[in-house]
């Protein structure tokens, strides 16, 4: 299952963010991928219909964690 992974900025505060997009699954999946990947990264963040947005710079960590759930990450 392919997922695209990059870094943007928060448009509000101008804080990184790492977001997860493309993601295939029903909402409940996603809710529970998005509190896995939260809680590894200790960070915030949330769910925005297939999108997962994570405050920080959390790249080679949530890659690390994607590729290990069986996820193909193409990163931007």
């Amino acid at each position: 299952m392919k997922v695209r992974l990059e870094e943007s900025r928060n448009p509000r505060t101008g804080k990184p963010l790492t977001v997860i997009r493309d993601i295939i699954h029903n909402p409940q999946v996603i809710d529970k991928l998005a509190k896995k990947l939260k809680s590894a990264c200790g960070a915030g963040g949330h769910v925005e219909g297939k999108t997962i947005s994570i405050q920080g710079s959390h790249l080679p960590k949530v890659k690390q964690i994607l590729e290990k759930d069986g996820y193909e990450v193409r990163m931007k």
